[in-house]
This record gives C-alpha cells, structure tokens and sequence, in this order.
C-alpha cells in the first residue's frame, strides 16, 4: 500500500437517507441496564441530581475557595536561586561545539 488515504477523493454523492427515518427526538430506552450491573447505563429520560445547589452554585466563589486550598504560600521560594550567584558558566547555554555537533568532522 504504497499511496495515503487522504490522496484519493470521494466526489461521488451520498445516497438520499431513507424516507422513513423518525423525525424529531429518538427515544430508544433497549440499551437501559437495571441497577444491580457494575456499571449501570440510566434511561436518557431519569432525572439526574444537581450536586450544586441553585443559591449557592457561585462559580468564581468556588475558584478563589480552590485556589486557597491549593497554594500553599508558605512554600513558595522568593528566589528562583535561592541567592546563589552564577559562577563558572552554570546559568550559559552550551554551544553546539561544545556538545560536540560540529558539520564536517
């Protein structure tokens, strides 16, 4: 298979969809499982619980709540490098002669 999918094309037309296709929304509950499978699979129509509560489902309240939860300012350095000075070519970016990537050794 020497060529690539995306070089062939498909100009044909589509076939007309079939005239007796349901319109509207589809209900079709014959995939429903009942409660006691390991993975049970609900109705499209059961009702599902909110977990947030209408008067208190403020979004940004819950971010800066999160936010304090998660940072821990009494870890974080003031410093990236904690005073230490640079010295002996540390902090430079090697050349490529050093690594050893020189063209036409």
């Amino acid at each position: 298979m020497s060529k690539v999918a995306y070089a062939y094309s498909d100009d044909k037309a589509g076939d007309e969809l079939p005239k007796g296709a349901p319109e509207g929304q589809v209900n079709d509950p014959s995939y429903k499982t009942s409660k006691n499978e390991a993975v049970p699979v609900i109705d499209d129509d059961a009702p599902v619980e909110d977990p947030m509560k209408p008067g208190k489902a403020d979004s940004d309240a819950q971010l800066e709540k999160d936010e304090k939860e998660a940072i821990d300012k009494s870890n974080i350095m003031k410093d990236r490098t904690r005073h230490a000075k640079p010295g002996g070519g540390a902090y430079k970016e090697p050349t490529d002669k050093d690594m050893g990537l020189v063209e036409g050794s």
